[in-house]
């Protein structure tokens, strides 16, 4: 990820008040999918860096980032998206609810399928979305170079039933097998308009949601079962200096019991978070990183409205 200064608004509302440039084509692409199906993956491989945490464990995406490409003419703000599943949790619910606000203004869609781990009731949950929506949409097959290519056609030709696609792309994000074709592809739908961002801004992501979701990627990477669906990661404090940036965080915990597992014993669990951590970070500032986290428990923060509000979560 890394952190960029210029950032000329936050919502998708200020399209209105730029003027196209003759020549110029530019839009919002919306990634959408199930959870876990790598839409982040995709986005950080489209862009050539990382703007947003990936992890093998689904429903790792909480919050709407934008990442942007910009060519010699032409400008792609995508849009990276919770993954769209039914659920009764209230967390998961303002999760989908942000995600589905978030596709009503662009300019067109990608929905991202996993070929080798399809789950047709979610699938059927994003078609609904596309449905109501009634925006051009670009099917990608995602982890093609896991799939046998005689099995190829015959998915296709399932996919292609189920709605009027503008195009079905297969790729590999992590390999970046086919995301030229899809780009190429992209720029097809993407009439002339106006250039939104600076052309050296990659995400319009806070320094603060940054480092947020650097800590938040370490505990989920390194904590097992429900533990890190009941964290939620919030800076407290942050001062820049000339040689240094120092960080003060807080995660928050659901249950006493979990506080223990991410301090872990003599404090070793939560040292290895801050470590791996402040490691990124101090790729992203380019200069010293001294991060201070701390561990409080805000009971059952995932089901409480003015818990959820007060960490960031609006819907």
């Amino acid at each position: 990820m890394e952190a960029d200064k210029d950032q000329p608004g936050k919502k998708q509302g200020f399209k209105s008040g730029f003027v196209a440039i003759k020549g110029f084509k530019s839009g919002f692409v919306a990634i959408i999918g199930a959870p876990n199906v790598g839409k982040s993956t995709l986005l950080n491989s489209i862009l050539g860096k990382k703007v947003a945490i990936a992890t093998p464990k689904p429903q790792t995406t909480r919050d709407l980032i934008r990442g942007i490409l910009t060519g010699d003419n032409f400008q792609i703000v995508f849009v990276d998206t919770p993954g769209i599943h039914h659920s009764k949790k209230l967390l998961n619910k303002k999760l989908v609810k942000a995600a589905e606000k978030a596709v009503e203004d662009v300019d067109l869609i990608l929905f991202l399928v996993d070929v080798t781990n399809r789950n047709r009731k979610e699938e059927f949950a994003v078609l609904e979305l596309i449905r109501k929506l009634k925006k051009p949409v670009i099917l990608v097959l995602n982890k093609m170079d896991k799939v046998a290519k005689e099995n190829l056609l015959p998915l296709i030709n399932e996919m292609s039933k189920m709605y009027p696609f503008e195009a079905l792309i297969p790729i590999s994000a992590k390999y970046l097998d086919g995301v030229d074709i899809l780009l190429d592809e992209i720029l097809k739908h993407l009439e002339e308009g106006p250039q939104f961002y600076d052309s050296m801004t990659s995400s319009d992501q806070s320094i603060e949601k940054i480092i947020e979701e650097v800590v938040r990627e370490k505990i989920f990477l390194m904590a097992e079962q429900e533990v890190p669906y009941s964290t939620a990661v919030q800076v407290e404090e942050i001062h820049d200096d000339d040689d240094k940036v120092s960080i003060r965080a807080y995660i928050y915990v659901e249950r006493p019991s979990q506080k223990g597992i991410i301090i872990g014993k003599g404090g070793k669990f939560i040292k290895k978070i801050g470590t791996l951590a402040r490691q990124d970070l101090e790729k992203i500032f380019k200069k010293k990183v001294f991060l201070d986290l701390w561990v409080k428990v805000l009971k059952d923060w995932s089901k409480d409205e003015k818990a959820l509000r007060r960490l960031g979560f609006e819907g």
